[in-house]
């Protein structure tokens, strides 16, 4: 048992540390395609530029943990402290959506400037007028994030759709990578709440078999879609993050909360 406890201190420091705040969070399956009778097995992941250390399997760290496959939730379980965090067999044939939802972490900025920095990184707005039209100053600036991520996985044939989840921020891939023709490219809607996101920036992130990863800036349409080109043999992660204003009384004192929604999926080679 003291094992686990040190376990899950260090992974929730981890989680709320420099590196968490700052970069990604997403799933991390070994395998994008997998056969209907062998275990799906995924890493949850902080790191930056597609790569980052896994985190174990924690109750404390999630909210939401499923797999859906055909509209049918199923919630992801496990052994405290199991890495990879999830470790799942006896599939149905077809798309498994993997969903994953973590509870809020706070951290206080050390700088305006490493949050200024971040907030044009993410293409969150000018922060600095956001900030002075609220009445508050630039030191100790204090957040709420929460991440919002999504794996595809193809379960022998693959075959299905993505839909809405009923995360509060998600992108819903409106192609199926393990299905169609990659030359027609991937399409994902993002929604925030019951809206799509018009032109909002998101990153791309794109990996090769040999570890490469390149990193690009895509916009959303009117409806708030995005349209990626991909290529055979490769693995992509998409994210977008939103930043909301919260009123500085709360019990927690915060004055910003962002929600970071991420997509990884796998295009057969």
């Amino acid at each position: 048992m003291k094992t686990l406890k040190i376990i899950a201190t260090i992974a929730l420091l981890t989680l709320a540390g420099k590196g968490a705040f700052a970069h990604e969070f997403w799933i991390d399956p070994t395998a994008f395609v997998v056969a209907p009778d062998a275990m799906l097995a995924a890493d949850l992941r902080v790191g930056e530029a597609y790569r980052g250390g896994p985190q174990p399997y924690l109750t404390q760290s999630f909210t939401r943990f499923e797999i859906v496959q055909d509209g049918s939730a199923r919630p992801v379980t496990g052994r405290l402290g199991n890495i990879p965090a999830l470790q799942m067999g006896d599939l149905s044939d077809g798309l498994a959506v993997i969903v994953h939802e973590t509870t809020g972490q706070m951290l206080t900025w050390t700088g305006w400037d490493r949050f200024l920095a971040f907030a044009e990184h993410k293409d969150l707005g000018d922060v600095t007028a956001m900030q002075a039209a609220r009445g508050l100053d630039q030191e100790g600036v204090t957040e709420v994030y929460i991440r919002y991520a999504k794996s595809l996985v193809a379960v022998g044939d693959g075959a299905g759709m993505d839909g809405r989840t009923g995360l509060r921020t998600e992108f819903v891939a409106l192609t199926n990578p393990y299905r169609d023709d990659p030359a027609l490219g991937f399409a994902a809607q993002l929604w925030l709440d019951d809206a799509p996101r018009a032109d909002v920036q998101v990153e791309v992130f794109a990996k090769s078999p040999d570890g490469a990863v390149a990193v690009s800036l895509a916009r959303t349409d009117a409806e708030g879609i995005v349209r990626l080109p991909v290529a055979a043999g490769m693995r992509y992660m998409i994210d977008a993050v939103v930043l909301e204003a919260v009123a500085p009384d709360q019990p927690t004192n915060t004055e910003w909360r962002t929600l970071w929604a991420n997509m990884t999926f796998g295009v057969p080679g």
